[in-house]
């Protein structure tokens, strides 16, 4: 997908996830980063740049409840749904003790 809306302010979360973590998107430019927080999540960063095309690629940072660090690099391409609300297709691979990696969904909060 090319042109994609401005990031900026934008809020993404799990579908169907209403008490989890929401990321608050910001841009500058092609780079991109966001604030993580909520439910298992004390704190978290991400932060990339996002290409021509409109695929971010990022950085990951997270504090978990339990104090465990998380971190990790995601590519994310975003895609609309058939109700029009932006998700965003993440690759994600974590790095360190519980190193793992699959494929996940985050779609915009619409308010």
């Amino acid at each position: 997908m090319t042109g994609i809306a401005d990031m900026e302010g934008k809020r993404f979360r799990r579908p169907g996830d209403t008490s989890g973590a929401v990321a608050v998107y910001h841009e500058d430019g092609d780079v991109v980063w966001a604030v993580v927080e909520g439910g298992e999540v004390r704190r978290g960063s991400v932060t990339g740049n996002r290409a021509a095309d409109g695929v971010l690629r990022m950085g990951y940072t997270i504090v978990l409840a339990s104090g465990e660090i998380i971190c990790g690099f995601s590519v994310s391409t975003p895609e609309v749904t058939e109700q029009g609300v932006l998700r965003l297709r993440e690759e994600w691979e974590r790095f360190g003790l519980h190193a793992a990696s699959g494929v996940s969904y985050i779609e915009e909060v619409v308010r």
